[in-house]
């Protein structure tokens, strides 16, 4: 198996509204319901929001690849583009996703080592993200890369208000 990451640009959207609505129905769409992951999906992955979110010079998205086939995608916020007030010293990996095809291939592991690579470079003193407190998959995964609770903030599945654990990794 052959990995690659790349840097996300303009004409990539279409692929990154693709794989963002797959990699997000297929993990969330038993725990909720059709009416808030259809309200959900089409706001965070319109074309118009994504287009906006990659012009944005403090978000930065990346492709990984497994034998030149798109896998996942991450992206990662720093100053304003954030969406927690955590200061200037962070940067926050706002979305790390795996195609279900590619779990259990260790590329969730490269895609955070790449985040972790560039708070590194920008001089950043921790990486913290937000994650489902029902996503046992992912607090597992996180957890064993060093992350650990030090807060929560809601998040809404359409109209529907959830508790997202806030997880932190100091570099």
């Amino acid at each position: 198996m052959t990995i690659r990451i790349r840097k996300a640009v303009l004409e990539d959207r279409g692929l990154l509204q693709e794989v963002g609505i797959e990699t997000y129905y297929d993990t969330f769409k038993d725990d909720n319901s059709p009416d808030n992951m259809t309200a959900y999906l089409d706001k965070a992955f319109d074309l118009k929001q994504l287009e906006k979110e990659l012009a944005n010079p403090s978000s930065e998205f990346y492709w990984i690849y497994s034998d030149e086939e798109p896998a996942g995608y991450l992206k990662v916020n720093v100053d304003d583009a954030q969406t927690e007030a955590m200061g200037a010293d962070s940067l926050e990996v706002e979305r790390l996703y795996i195609r279900r095809k590619f779990h259990k291939q260790g590329l969730g592991k490269h895609l955070m080592n790449k985040a972790i690579e560039i708070a590194t470079e920008r001089g950043k003193a921790k990486v913290w993200l937000g994650v489902w407190e029902n996503n046992e998959n992912a607090l597992a995964f996180y957890t064993k890369l060093g992350f650990v609770r030090t807060g929560a903030h809601s998040f809404y599945m359409g109209d529907d208000e959830q508790l997202d654990w806030i997880m932190t990794k100091t570099l």
